[in-house]
């Protein structure tokens, strides 16, 4: 073997093992996705129903940020709510929610915070998905699974709803003797993200609204 060929060899291998190198770590990237919420775009609702009406009522998002790892089915981040902002339209009855039954000056957060998820995200279009984690209110953590739809194909969006059984988890439950309301009350969170992978934040699609 002349010494030109052995040159030509060793950059041979040198570039097949830069593009090996490339392919694992684009590889890597894709199968790790990190979601940063826009709270001024994301909202939180609840619905209370009662024996003469159906109370509705908003939360306000904090902050949020999630992150997937598709390879082992692991997830991270949490997604915080101030539990301060809640508010129905009606000044006597959320001064109650505040005092009595969430106590929001002495827990002032509403957190999830999310562990493992099974489903794939797609790079693309619409993605099922099922979130484990832990659910943080009036200072107890509880176990919980949030089904959530994601869709990128018009930015990045994510629709979840669960019920929060209330009285069960410690917390008053409103009824007087005359007006009985649910022992659960239905959380509904519409999330806008962007997505920030390989620590470079970018938008999740050029049509998203910019901040």
């Amino acid at each position: 073997m002349t010494k030109k060929t052995a040159q030509m060899k060793v950059r041979t291998l040198c570039v097949t093992l830069a593009v090996v190198c490339m392919g694992l770590t684009a590889s890597a990237i894709a199968e790790q996705k990190t979601f940063e919420l826009d709270p001024a775009q994301s909202t939180v609702s609840f619905t209370l129903g009662d024996v003469l009406h159906t109370v509705h009522g908003t939360f306000k998002l904090k902050r949020g940020n999630i992150h997937f790892d598709d390879a082992t089915g692991q997830a991270s981040g949490e997604l915080v709510v101030d539990a301060t902002s809640g508010d129905s339209g009606s000044k006597a009855r959320d001064g109650k929610m505040h005092k009595e039954i969430l106590e929001s000056q002495k827990f002032p957060e509403i957190i999830f915070t999310p562990q493992k998820f099974k489903g794939t995200l797609a790079g693309a279009g619409k993605s099922h998905l099922d979130v484990e984690g832990q659910f943080t209110i009036h200072g107890e953590a509880h176990p919980m699974t949030l089904g959530i739809d994601a869709d990128f194909g018009n930015g990045a969006t994510a629709n979840t709803s669960f019920d929060v059984p209330y009285e069960k988890w410690g917390m008053k439950n409103p009824s007087t003797f005359i007006l009985r309301v649910n022992d659960k009350v239905q959380i509904s969170i519409h999330a806008v993200a962007r997505t920030a992978n390989a620590g470079a934040l970018k938008s999740a699609s050029q049509t998203a609204t910019t901040r």
